[in-house]
């Protein structure tokens, strides 16, 4: 019976979801029929020849599609790592943002943006990127290596968060004027604007890399949810599990953040959701994890446009408004009972 309900959820989540992409495509300032918008993406797939108003193709095909991909794209990718990260540290608390990651991707694209470090051979993902990954360095520093306990290296990652969160704020409070403040902050509370085919065909990529590793671990993911002293006593490597893991999580935040900014609570909230609406092997959460991770996303998108009129909101304002009460309706769904 579980087994049934796991496999419906899966396919009801994996063939929706091109639905919802066509819906969010199809919905903005210019509306657009959803027969139009099919018709659009055949012809930019190159399996269609249809005549469309050039307009309505160009939004569609150049804009919303791509941002629809890398929003479903961003979505499972950070609500895989947020899986990954609170089974291999053993903390329900544990996400993306844990190992200072985005503070690090902060960093960079601010001074890419602010101080033209990397004197134009740098865009701005770039230097979010290499930022991401002296962050997770750090981070790895501090926490004496991947060898030590989940509590140091949780610790470690609130320290290297604080760290970089001021070297971003001090960066633009001292080398931006008010137009640029406001586009760096609107960048840092979480964008899709900017996302064109090339950041949406690299999102898929990376999030696609990271959940075939994450279903190549899942048998020992769940052996290490119940301690590493018991994953080792069945003969799994905890050393090389933890580096291969944690590295793939760095990767895949690195590259989001990249494109779209710091967006918090998928990885935090989603896979405490999916938790709760079934309990199986690592094997079956994982494509649950990530398939509900990219539809949050891309409602959070179509919200971020929907809510106010002629205006666009910051999707990672949208999440927060979301993820922040569903997580304490968990927390307090799951508090302890008193004796």
């Amino acid at each position: 019976m579980m087994k049934n309900r796991n496999a419906l959820l899966i396919l009801s989540g994996a063939l929706s979801l091109p639905l919802m992409m066509v819906v969010t495509a199809a919905s903005g300032d210019m509306p657009i029929a959803p027969a139009d918008v099919v018709r659009a993406i055949a012809n930019g797939l190159g399996i269609g020849h249809y005549r469309l108003s050039p307009i309505d193709e160009g939004i569609v095909w150049q804009y919303r599609m791509s941002r629809a991909l890398m929003a479903a794209c961003s979505g499972g990718g950070l609500a895989l790592c947020g899986l990954i990260l609170q089974t291999l540290l053993r903390n329900p608390l544990a996400e993306p943002w844990l190992l200072g990651i985005s503070a690090g991707a902060s960093t960079g694209a601010v001074c890419i943006m602010l101080l033209g470090v990397g004197g134009g051979l740098l865009g701005v993902s770039g230097g979010a990127f290499l930022g991401a990954c002296c962050a997770f360095g750090l981070i790895m520093l501090l926490a004496g290596g991947l060898r030590d306990d989940a509590t140091r290296i949780i610790l470690a990652g609130v320290a290297g968060t604080q760290l970089f969160n001021a070297l971003t704020a001090w960066v633009v409070s001292t080398s931006a004027n008010a137009e640029q403040s406001r586009g760096v902050m609107f960048w840092l509370m979480g964008s899709l604007s900017g996302v064109r085919w090339p950041e949406a065909l690299l999102g898929l990529a990376t999030a696609a890399a990271g959940l075939v590793i994450a279903l190549c671990y899942a048998r020992s993911l769940d052996a290490f949810a119940f301690g590493e002293e018991v994953a080792a006593t069945l003969g799994i490597p905890v050393i090389r599990l933890r580096v291969v893991l944690l590295l793939v999580t760095a990767l895949v935040t690195a590259t989001i953040v990249s494109a779209i900014g710091a967006v918090g609570f998928v990885g935090l909230v989603i896979p405490h959701v999916a938790r709760m609406l079934t309990r199986t092997s690592h094997l079956t959460l994982i494509p649950i994890v990530f398939l509900m991770g990219s539809h949050f996303m891309i409602l959070a998108d179509l919200a971020s446009r929907s809510l106010i009129a002629h205006q666009v909101l910051p999707v990672g304002v949208v999440t927060a408004l979301i993820g922040a009460p569903a997580f304490a309706i968990i927390l307090y769904r799951t508090r302890e009972k008193p004796q």
